[in-house]
């Protein structure tokens, strides 16, 4: 994603800070609120590790993960730091309440794009027009939103990839049969790094598939709540 910028820092530096700055706005938006989430869901599920820790909170400084952020900035995928959670204290279980806890994240970054857009759609929110600019009020504005569009979407399909320590990894523990998740749980020694070089590789060795895959997911989001 950052990479992709470099080129207009050049050509037009002004525009390069303009979009820069609403990258990083937008990426804080979008990490706070899935990370919030997991919070507040294991809380009200009987777990109040998060909240002890300060992480029911809407400051993003608490949930920024600095690998990531990193991530998310230059290659389009990321994640924020992980919400401590003692699945013992939940009481639906340590299993189902994970996949709870875990799948709110990605969840409330779908409500967050699908409410932008329908905000959008009622006229609430203006529809990307015009050149970006500090004397354009009404593009800056619709351009902040597009992009909170967008990372939100990001954000959530990413995470939901069944590779630790990304939040389709508990879920999937947690619907999978209990046979399968057990040996399936043994991954997570290996994850953090098999997910790395699949990311490494779906960028650099051009085959892009979880770029379609995301890419998909907008257009499909976009196509539901629009057409509503």
């Amino acid at each position: 994603m950052l990479f992709s910028l470099m080129g207009l820092l050049f050509r037009d530096p002004y525009q390069f800070l303009i979009i820069l700055a609403t990258m990083v706005l937008a990426l804080l938006i979008a990490i706070t609120i899935h990370e919030f989430s997991h919070a507040l869901v294991a809380n009200r599920l009987g777990d109040l590790t998060a909240t002890a820790m300060g992480r029911l909170t809407l400051n993003p400084i608490k949930h920024l993960d600095p690998l990531g952020t990193i991530m998310l900035v230059v290659v389009g995928f990321g994640w924020g730091k992980p919400v401590p959670v003692d699945p013992g204290r939940l009481r639906v279980g340590p299993r189902q309440g994970m996949a709870l806890v875990s799948i709110a994240g990605p969840a409330s970054n779908l409500i967050l794009a699908s409410a932008l857009l329908l905000l959008m759609r009622g006229g609430i929110l203006p529809v990307p027009h015009g050149t970006v600019s500090l004397l354009n009020s009404s593009a800056l504005l619709s351009n902040l939103v597009t992009t909170v569009i967008s990372l939100n979407i990001i954000l959530a399909v990413f995470n939901m990839i069944p590779l630790p320590p990304l939040d389709g990894f508990k879920v999937a523990l947690g619907v999978l049969p209990r046979e399968v998740a057990y040996p399936f749980s043994r991954l997570e020694q290996y994850g953090a790094m098999v997910l790395f070089l699949l990311v490494m590789v779906d960028n650099y060795a051009g085959t892009g598939v979880l770029s379609r895959i995301i890419d998909w997911a907008q257009q499909l989001v976009v196509t539901v709540v629009m057409g509503l």
